[in-house]
């Protein structure tokens, strides 16, 4: 089974353009964008797009590529006086002489819609989380579509990032299933992968997952995106192991379309947060 994530973010954007029109609000979603990377450009024009689709206003704040850490910080702050903006999106990577922790930190947690802020994380991995890391929470409501059940099983996930790896492990400890978190210094990964009913990887390494490594029936979720000669492809050798696992995410078409739509839904999270606060 393929598990479609451009059908189901798809059929998540027309729900929340429904939401959003009934709703009386118009949310809006600022980007930060440091220097000239194609990629980030690329990524940022997309989210903009995603936002048009669906009734959210987006604006953008581009800083050259030489910018300091006060600089960004500035930006951010002044966004977060802005009674207009309700989601705030900093592009990662920064530039090197930028502090991404400081800039993330800077950001109103109520405003942070990637789910960045130590607030945010730590208010997730308390079991009351309020803004999630999107594609973490993208990957969650692609599993929960799909019906995929989580408690009791084992859960692997390879690369331990703060935006991915580490948010995702505790949202699927808050399912009730039994997770093991891998990284570069784990030893005889195989091993552990192999036992993975649900294997999530997340290490940008192109087709590093290869169907020894997976086991019969297991769920493989592939987050990782790169090129391998001249082509797009992720983490996981799509061809071997599509013939062992029981589902699996295509790359590309897989979590990619379900983080730009949780981004969107956790914008207009944010907006009902500060417009329409609880009684």
């Amino acid at each position: 089974m393929i598990l479609d994530g451009k059908q189901v973010a798809a059929e998540r954007r027309e729900a929340l353009k429904d939401e959003i029109r009934s709703s009386g609000l118009s949310p809006h979603l600022a980007t930060v964008l440091v220097g000239d990377d194609p990629a980030s450009r690329l990524y940022v024009r997309l989210k903009h797009e995603a936002c048009g689709k669906v009734g959210i206003g987006s604006a953008g704040r581009i800083l050259p590529a030489d910018a300091t850490t006060g600089d960004v910080v500035n930006v951010v702050r002044e966004l977060n006086r802005d009674t207009e903006i309700d989601g705030i999106l900093v592009q990662l990577p920064l530039p090197s002489q930028v502090e991404t922790p400081r800039v993330l930190e800077a950001v109103d947690p109520g405003k942070d819609v990637d789910g960045f802020h130590p607030c945010n994380l730590g208010r997730l991995l308390t079991g009351s989380p309020v803004l999630v890391p999107a594609t973490p929470l993208g990957i969650m409501t692609l599993l929960d579509h799909y019906r995929i059940p989580l408690a009791g099983r084992n859960a692997v996930v390879v690369g331990r990032s703060v935006d991915v790896g580490k948010p995702l492990a505790a949202l699927l400890t808050a399912a009730d299933a039994t997770v093991t978190l891998c990284h570069s210094k784990t030893r005889d990964l195989a091993s552990s992968t192999r036992g993975a009913e649900i294997l999530v990887s997340a290490t940008g390494r192109p087709r590093s997952i290869t169907a020894p490594m997976v086991r019969k029936g297991a769920v493989v979720v592939d987050v990782g995106t790169g090129y391998l000669d001249g082509k797009l492809c992720g983490d996981v050798d799509f061809a071997s192991v599509s013939a062992v696992a029981s589902a699996v995410t295509p790359v590309p078409g897989g979590v990619g379309p379900m983080t730009i739509v949780s981004l969107l839904e956790n914008t207009l999270r944010a907006a009902r947060m500060r417009r329409c606060p609880p009684v």
